[in-house]
């Protein structure tokens, strides 16, 4: 009852119109003349209520066409035909409050990212700058040791404490051990994340079952979900070209509708004729159903997570014709794999392969190195089975072989790879010192500065050469080369497979452009299916193969979007362009293509404030569905505006010949309405 209520407070005058309605029934009996006045009052409030409409309308842009149903109610009106201008003025507001309904519904996913923002914040009162003391977690404060606050009212440094259930309120850095977050509202990840001391925390993070404190590290508009609604905000407010064309068309149809009631009213001589006729001129489809398409659209992709600027990049992922790919971290897993270890034949530490892994991955993940994360990826793993082989009780660990430095270390204690000084040649290396041995990780040049066992500064002569696509970094243990660590970009899991549904989807224009060397960019190419490669290329080099692009083998588009080019002006020669990256330097590349599509995990990039579209879930799936989403909005869109025309017009021809009663008229239009807006809500399924 609540939501009726308050459906009704949106379209008041419908509940009017409803409630004069009855009263016209229960006078007609006896007391026609009042029922005449009843039904006259609310033609005068209503005419002043469309015209209102009709120039605020126009203030924001749109067409405002509604002169069809004013004309409309003082046909009717004029003719005496007292209950169609009842049904007429019903018909104006039932078609508002189906319109609400329909928005509602088509922004339904959208509104609830806006809904689910942070409003409030807990602050610890006088913690600020004093994170460190309340390292051992939120359990020890309580009720009283915290106040509630807007969000807008957290400073960078505050300490926060997030309860059981409730929002990350800005972005900020955890204080407490550990987190378990659903990420969901963000980017769309479907398991909770366990998070640990120091780690990022996003804004819109829904906390588990345990409460945790966090320090901000940003202020409440400049946070990860702010981004995010603003994303959302702006696909809400605009209007895709082909509505606004949409708009531009409900004006012929009008102007048809006209022709036809003349025409009607010229040949019968009959005035009432005129108003049969106008009484089915529903210009809706055009006015309603294309836009609620687009917002349903709109909503699908952001359910999908992927959320777009603006509804106009609907309209050209439908019509994407040339596909461009970055390599690394886009085709490719965000870092190098680790596939194995070379040991360098001169040393002598008695160090295991997993030993020396293990310690180098604990030394680079003090590093900001691009091969850090995948070093000390493996380093952890690493480390993981060496805990296993000592539990199963083969007394395996580090220092348990002749070790140097005099760090023969129980093996419990080895197994815990304690790092400390710590520091960073930015661009050649990192060491440290691991349990007592002295550890260098990074190019071989920085490795060799230590390392009295090498003869020679070329790799090959201690390790053989490296394969097109490999790379690698060297280790130095206690000054000695102890081996060279091989990596190499591996391709996402579901990558072959997105580019396979892509070219099931009728683009097969697909191209690869990557910085990286043309050996290594053909290998990666070749495993997921791609053939056109362009290699060691700088960001304004990629812009420029995109731009020249545009220009070559042209979409072969549908005849609809070829009519409906010639009224948005586009050339249906132009080929449409899209580029999908991640990195800071696909940045200007993003902006070049018709669409920019970044890949993100849900945090915000520089590729992703220049992108049209965001994916944020990390997930290169995300592109081909992003495509069937655009195509099946569009041609729901196409569907519910042709099959609404053509019914009106079938209706209005009816009328013009007497086939069609006034007041029957007027509610066959709300069917042809109805009909129409919900054919357009279709676009909300999944049926791609």
């Amino acid at each position: 009852m609540k939501e009726v209520l308050a459906f009704a407070k949106r379209v008041p005058l419908l509940l009017v119109t409803i409630a004069c309605g009855i009263a016209m029934g229960l006078l007609w009996a006896h007391q026609q003349p009042v029922a005449h006045w009843i039904v006259t009052i609310l033609v005068a409030v209503a005419l002043v209520d469309t015209l209102r409409g009709m120039i605020d309308d126009v203030r924001h842009g749109h067409v405002g066409v509604d002169i069809l149903a004013v004309v409309a109610i003082l046909s009717t009106l004029a003719v005496k035909e007292y209950w169609a201008a009842w049904a007429v003025v019903l018909m104006v507001y039932s078609g508002a409050a189906i319109e609400e309904y329909a928005q509602s519904k088509a922004s339904s996913n959208l509104t609830a990212l806006v809904a689910a923002a942070p409003q409030n914040a807990h602050v610890v009162k006088g913690a600020k700058g004093k994170a460190e003391s309340f390292a051992k977690g939120a359990a020890q404060l309580q009720e009283g040791d915290w106040s509630t606050q807007s969000v807008d009212q957290v400073h960078l440094g505050d300490v926060l404490i997030v309860k059981p259930g409730e929002t990350v309120p800005v972005d900020g850095k955890l204080i407490s051990g550990s987190a378990t977050l659903d990420l969901s509202n963000i980017n769309g990840e479907p398991v909770p994340r366990q998070l640990y001391s120091d780690a990022p925390l996003m804004s819109g993070a829904v906390n588990g079952s345990t409460a945790f404190l966090m320090e901000a590290t940003q202020l409440s508009r400049d946070s990860q979900y702010q981004r995010i609604l603003e994303l959302v905000q702006s696909a809400q407010n605009s209007r895709a070209t082909v509505v606004r064309t949409a708009d531009l068309l409900a004006v012929p149809f009008t102007v048809l509708a006209f022709i036809i009631a003349g025409v009607a009213w010229i040949v019968s001589g009959v005035p009432t004729r005129f108003a049969q006729v106008l009484v089915l001129a529903t210009p809706c489809p055009l006015l309603i159903a294309a836009p609620v398409a687009y917002m349903a659209g709109s909503g699908r992709l952001a359910k999908a997570g992927v959320l777009i600027k603006t509804q106009d990049v609907i309209e050209n992922l439908g019509r994407v014709s040339h596909i461009f790919f970055d390599k690394t971290g886009t085709l490719t897993v965000k870092r190098p794999h680790v596939t194995h270890l070379d040991m360098s034949q001169q040393t002598h530490l008695g160090l295991s392969e997993q030993e020396i892994l293990a310690m180098a991955g604990a030394v680079e993940a003090y590093s900001v190195h691009i091969l850090s994360r995948g070093i000390a990826a493996a380093g952890t793993q690493a480390r993981k089975e060496l805990e296993e082989a000592a539990a199963a009780g083969d007394g395996a660990g580090i220092g348990s072989g002749a070790g140097a430095g005099g760090a023969g270390a129980d093996a419990q204690a080895g197994r815990s790879f304690k790092v400390v000084s710590v520091s960073e040649d930015s661009g050649q290396g990192v060491q440290g010192q691991v349990n007592g041995y002295r550890v260098r990780v990074g190019r071989l040049a920085y490795v060799l500065a230590e390392a009295a066992n090498a003869s020679s500064s070329d790799p090959a002569e201690h390790f053989g050469d490296l394969a097109a696509d490999e790379m690698a970094a060297y280790v130095s243990v206690d000054g000695q080369l102890a081996a060279r660590i091989v990596m190499k970009d591996v391709p996402r899991a579901d990558a072959a497979e997105t580019v396979r549904r892509l070219q099931d989807m009728g683009i097969t224009r697909l191209s690869m452009l990557t910085g990286d060397k043309e050996d290594s960019a053909r290998i990666i190419a070749g495993q997921v299916g791609i053939e056109d490669v362009h290699a060691e290329l700088y960001p304004e080099d990629k812009a420029r193969v995109i731009t020249e692009s545009s220009q070559l083998n042209p979409n072969k588009q549908p005849w609809w979007d070829q009519w409906l080019s010639k009224f948005v002006g586009e050339s249906v020669t132009k080929s449409i362009t899209m580029m999908v990256g991640d990195g800071v330097n696909d940045a200007p590349v993003l902006a070049a293509a018709d669409v920019g599509m970044a890949i993100t995990d849900g945090t915000t990039t520089a590729a992703s404030e220049s992108a049209q579209a965001v994916i944020m879930n990390d997930d290169i799936a995300s592109v081909p569905r992003a495509i069937a989403i655009a195509r099946r909005t569009k041609r729901v869109m196409l569907q519910a505006v042709i099959v609404g025309l053509s019914l009106a017009t079938v209706g209005m021809l009816a009328a013009a010949f007497n086939l069609i009663p006034v007041v029957v008229g007027a509610f066959t239009q709300e069917a042809i309405d109805v009909v129409s807006i919900l054919w357009a809500l279709t676009a909300l399924f999944d049926k791609d």
